[in-house]
């Protein structure tokens, strides 16, 4: 996967200033563009025959999502990912997946939502079978975001969108030796079963179980990929919550 080939992927969505937004968040959370690399608009610009000044307005929105850092008189880095955010993430995450979950099982979804969460699954079992790891992350994030809006809580999907930048570059990284797809298939499943069988608190256990995934596969991720961390060594926190 490269920066050109995500470009066009996306060529028939939206503005150029969105378009190009996402496809670099997309790139960094991909790791196309790798933690400390330095960025430089006018190459980005030339890469997918833009202007310098879309590519110079992502690169200020990256910043303010925590994604890039931009130094002055030296230029413009992607930020390696940060333990402390990525455990803030999924705080935040676990939250509203839990109450999203909570509250599909005690209201109960309509057959249409049930229907596309079960498809989902199936199609995410099939990555594993051509280890199209990259189609696997989108199915995940669509299984995710459909379930808010099963419950119509699509502000609930946009405020977690917000915060899990830095969770998702984590959770790209885990799939598939540290986190295999048919374990992340299988705790989807059981989640749709626990709101199949109108259980709030089975559903409620399960996303926890699910969200709580990342804590185990951290600290191995940052002694396999140290570089990519501003820390060298997980801390003792992160190894607490990770037993």
């Amino acid at each position: 996967m490269t920066l050109q080939g995500l470009w066009q992927e996306t060529r028939e969505s939206g503005s150029v200033r969105e378009r190009l937004y996402q496809v670099l968040r997309q790139s960094i959370i991909r790791m196309v563009l790798v933690p400390g690399q330095a960025l430089s608009e006018k190459e980005i610009a030339e890469t997918v025959s833009v202007s310098r000044q879309p590519v110079r307005e992502a690169f200020i929105r990256l910043s303010e999502a925590g994604l890039l850092e931009v130094r002055p008189q030296r230029g413009t880095y992607v930020v390696r990912v940060s333990q402390q955010a990525v455990l803030q993430a999924r705080f935040v995450r676990e939250a509203i997946e839990v109450a999203v979950a909570h509250a599909a099982a005690e209201e109960g979804l309509d057959a249409r939502t049930l229907n596309e969460l079960h498809e989902l699954i199936e199609r995410q079992r099939r990555c594993s079978e051509t280890d199209d790891y990259d189609r696997f992350f989108q199915l995940d994030e669509a299984f995710h975001r459909a379930l808010a809006l099963g419950i119509g809580q699509a502000a609930a999907w946009r405020v977690t969108e917000e915060v899990k930048a830095q969770l998702d570059r984590v959770r790209y990284l885990s799939i598939p030796e540290s986190t295999p797809i048919p374990k992340l298939a299988d705790q989807h499943q059981a989640i749709v079963d626990a709101i199949v069988d109108r259980d709030p608190a089975g559903a409620s256990r399960a996303m926890g179980v699910h969200q709580r995934e990342i804590l185990h596969s951290l600290p191995e991720l940052m002694r396999r990929f140290p570089d990519m961390f501003e820390t060298q060594q997980p801390s003792a926190h992160i190894m607490e919550l990770s037993q």
